[in-house]
């Protein structure tokens, strides 16, 4: 029997018999590798969490009570049983369902994740709202033992336990975040691990007693006596410190163990941590074997596994060249926050671990640590995201920028970015980045521009410096050179500036322009930050209408600036970027039509410029 086809709704898991919950939790899996496979996403870490989304469903009602996720990535089983099943093949496509949770598209989910170290946060928000409102409800927050390494989480934690709402805190512990989970917080966890013997022998101790005659009087008096030893010889946990109730580890494959443990937190009146121990990627020996290779896939063959992908691509090529550099100067260090490998950074950290530091789940921590290294006389090279660079503005101006230290930002990622939708697109760099004052920004649109580029940053340039690349694989433009900038392709009639990723849809736009009598000139920024607009306004003079083309946020980005600098010499000027509204998810190649920003987008705008068109295509914003 296909148990999973009978499920529509969480109402179906709650009527299930008990004996039939692992078959379950067997056909999600299989239903996961085989969709996984074909759609890409998050594969590991929703294979680990199998069990005990089935648990949650079974003890809450997630149309009712409040579960919000940690990041969010490990949703996708929570989505299969709450009635999105029949729409999970359109996992992280355009138009399709989200990889992460989202209220807008059900009930269930209940607040937007796609950053970590947030739950706990929204989750008491939540809680005291119900509070004020007089509502009835389980708030639920569901946080990795990776999420524990940001601040974020101890924040919400420290509040929690002080708080004393009633809410739940489930910890799932399986060792990891993307790389392995680093620091004090990941061995403080290992040495909790040691406990579910303490805890098993604990329960079986108070189910003997109660059947015995006076046997709940004796164990309360042999609890008060064991706390009073406990709390005067040793140390109570890190959660009990902060006036939160804890209970676990627990085994998180044992729908029993979990099904019973949440039913009691769910009857506490006080903030409950349940510390959860699971596997990630559960089940699938190929992701057992690899968790982080099997974190997020692209489509495969679920038979063969994952096939090892050496091609080149940008983040490839930064890790190359910061290999050859640290090999030239003894002061070059590079720091992740536990994104090594997607950054590029795993040959470094083989090849000079002594100047390697993965500080975990830690954006802000990793800036400030990096200004600190840099009045020190070292050089940083922090790689990260240019989504999860945005959890660090504070420090970038306050402890980087103000004192003028040379650290450099390797800005991965930037762009629109396949599958992860508006929590993960690198949309917004181009503009927190350029008010900082100091700051130098390059977009190089080639692995050769990437080359030079990285290596003016760490060896030419003062200050704070951010090299901004997107992610995959370089395209056509194959060319190197300075960051200065430079024309592409001569032209009379528009002057179309550009730079970065956005490079071939210019180019392939004014070659089909060229028969239709419009001759279009490109010119390409290297740095776009302090911008030079020699070159610029040498074409503008000539051609008198403007075109920028970039993909970006609308609202501060490099089109804004180059208008404004040159608003007097231009009848018409055209900004073509992402828009100023949250992008959703999809392949870049339907974002960038979406946005009107891909070759066809950037003809018809130009049409129009010159009065060939009378409608412009649809365009974000």
């Amino acid at each position: 029997m296909d148990i999973l086809e009978s499920i529509e709704s969480p109402e179906d898991v709650k009527a299930l018999p008990p004996e039939k919950l692992d078959e379950l939790c067997a056909q999600l899996r299989q239903y996961l590798i085989m969709s996984v496979s074909k759609t890409g996403g998050h594969l590991a870490s929703n294979l680990g969490v199998v069990e005990l989304t089935v648990a949650i469903h079974r003890v809450f009602d997630t149309s009712k009570d409040r579960i919000v996720f940690d990041v969010g990535h490990q949703s996708y089983v929570h989505k299969l049983l709450t009635g999105r099943k029949e729409r999970f093949a359109t996992l992280r496509q355009f138009g399709g369902l989200s990889g992460f949770p989202k209220p807008s598209e059900s009930i269930h989910d209940a607040f937007i994740a796609g950053h970590a170290s947030t739950s706990v946060s929204a989750a008491l928000g939540i809680a005291r709202a119900r509070t004020l409102t007089g509502g009835d409800y389980k708030v639920i927050a569901f946080i990795g033992d990776g999420a524990l390494t940001g601040g974020l989480a101890f924040e919400g934690l420290s509040d929690a336990g002080e708080s004393n709402e009633p809410m739940i805190i489930i910890l799932n512990d399986n060792g990891m975040a993307i790389n392995d989970s680093v620091g004090g917080i990941a061995r403080y966890l290992s040495r909790q691990r040691m406990r579910p013997s303490y805890s098993a022998f604990k329960k079986g101790y108070r189910k003997l007693l109660a059947r015995l005659p006076g046997g709940k009087a004796i164990y309360r008096f042999t609890h008060r006596v064991k706390t009073a030893i406990k709390e005067a010889l040793l140390h109570c946990s890190m959660f009990e410190d902060m006036g939160l109730q804890y209970t676990g580890p627990i085994d998180g494959h044992n729908i029993k163990r979990l099904v019973e443990a949440l039913e009691w937190a769910g009857r506490a009146e006080e903030p409950v941590v349940v510390h959860v121990i699971t596997q990630k990627g559960k089940g699938y020996d190929f992701s057992e074997r690899s968790p982080k290779e099997y974190h997020g896939v692209s489509p495969f063959d679920y038979r063969e596994g994952v096939a090892s992908d050496d091609s080149m691509t940008f983040s490839t090529v930064f890790g190359d060249e910061i290999v050859r550099m640290a090999e030239q100067d003894g002061r070059i260090c590079a720091i992740t926050a536990s994104m090594s490998d997607g950054t590029g950074l795993e040959k470094f950290a083989g090849r000079f671990p002594e100047r390697f530091f993965d500080v975990g789940i830690a954006e802000g921590h990793a800036v400030t640590m990096a200004a600190g290294m840099a009045s020190g006389g070292a050089v940083p090279v922090f790689a990260v995201y240019s989504t999860f660079l945005q959890r660090s503005y504070d420090m970038l101006i306050h402890d980087a920028a103000i004192g003028g230290l040379h650290v450099v930002f390797a800005v991965d990622r930037a762009g629109l970015v396949r599958g992860d939708g508006e929590t993960h697109h690198g949309l917004f760099d181009v503009a927190f980045l350029s008010s900082v004052p100091g700051m130098t920004i390059y977009s190089p649109s080639s692995y050769a521009e990437l080359r030079d580029m990285l290596r003016s940053a760490v060896f030419k340039d003062k200050g704070p410096v951010a090299v901004r690349y997107p992610r995959g694989a370089e395209g056509v433009y194959a060319e190197g050179g300075s960051y200065a900038s430079k024309v592409l392709r001569a032209g009379s009639d528009v002057t179309l500036v550009t730079y970065g990723s956005c490079v071939d849809a210019a180019l392939e736009a004014a070659g089909r322009l060229e028969p239709e009598g419009v001759s279009v000139e490109i010119v390409k920024l290297g740095r776009i930050c302090p911008l030079e607009l020699d070159e610029v306004e040498s074409s503008v003079r000539r051609t008198g209408r403007l075109l920028v083309l970039e993909e970006c946020a609308e609202n501060g980005s490099v089109g804004e600036r180059v208008a404004s600098a040159l608003a007097g010499l231009a009848e018409n000027i055209t900004l073509l970027n992402t828009g100023s509204k949250f992008i959703p998810c999809g392949d870049v190649e339907d974002l960038r039509r979406y946005c009107g920003i891909d070759a066809a987008g950037v003809r018809s705008a130009i049409r129009e410029q010159m009065g060939l068109a009378t409608k412009a295509p649809y365009r974000a914003g």
